[in-house]
């Protein structure tokens, strides 16, 4: 199962008869192995990777390092899950280091996600402190390169 993972992490537009080919196995075994995956949590959904800056949405995205006091008895999670079911949010990591979560907000301007940090995420109890840091390009995602750039293989003439 491990090898069907890997293929649709790579390509989830693949149907089951081109990753029966694939892996050489049935395509009944291959919507077995997917169905049970699915209801095991184990394939949680099916993205499309968009590069934005090539369309007129206007957004901005944050990683903001969180510190935090965990819980007796829930360590970090019942923070990290009042953090988490905020829209804003796009992901919640637990990290070592210096800083206990990193967040990654999405919003329309700099000012609304800066709103969104001192408004709705400092004030939460058991957060001690926030740094938020913007993306000002991404180059690499989900080992996607956005701007792939032509190599220009002629040589230098030194004249």
């Amino acid at each position: 199962m491990e090898e069907l993972l890997n293929v649709l992490e790579k390509n989830s537009r693949l149907n089951e008869e081109q990753l029966a080919v694939m892996l050489d196995k049935s395509t009944d075994e291959i919507k077995s192995q997917i169905r049970e995956l699915e209801n095991s949590n184990t394939i949680l959904g099916y993205r499309t990777l968009i590069n934005w800056e090539k369309t007129s949405k206007e957004s901005v995205t944050a990683l903001i390092e969180v510190r935090i006091t965990p819980q007796r008895d829930l360590g970090f999670d019942k923070v990290a899950e009042r953090i988490y079911r905020f829209p804003q949010v796009k992901a919640c990591y637990l990290m070592s280091g210096g800083f206990d979560l990193t967040v990654v907000v999405e919003g329309k301007t700099m000012k609304e996600v800066a709103l969104f940090v001192s408004e709705k995420l400092a004030p939460i109890d058991g957060v001690l402190s926030t740094a938020t840091h913007f993306i000002l390009k991404k180059f690499k995602e989900s080992g996607v390169v956005f701007e792939k750039k032509e190599d220009d293989d002629r040589e230098a003439l030194v004249l």
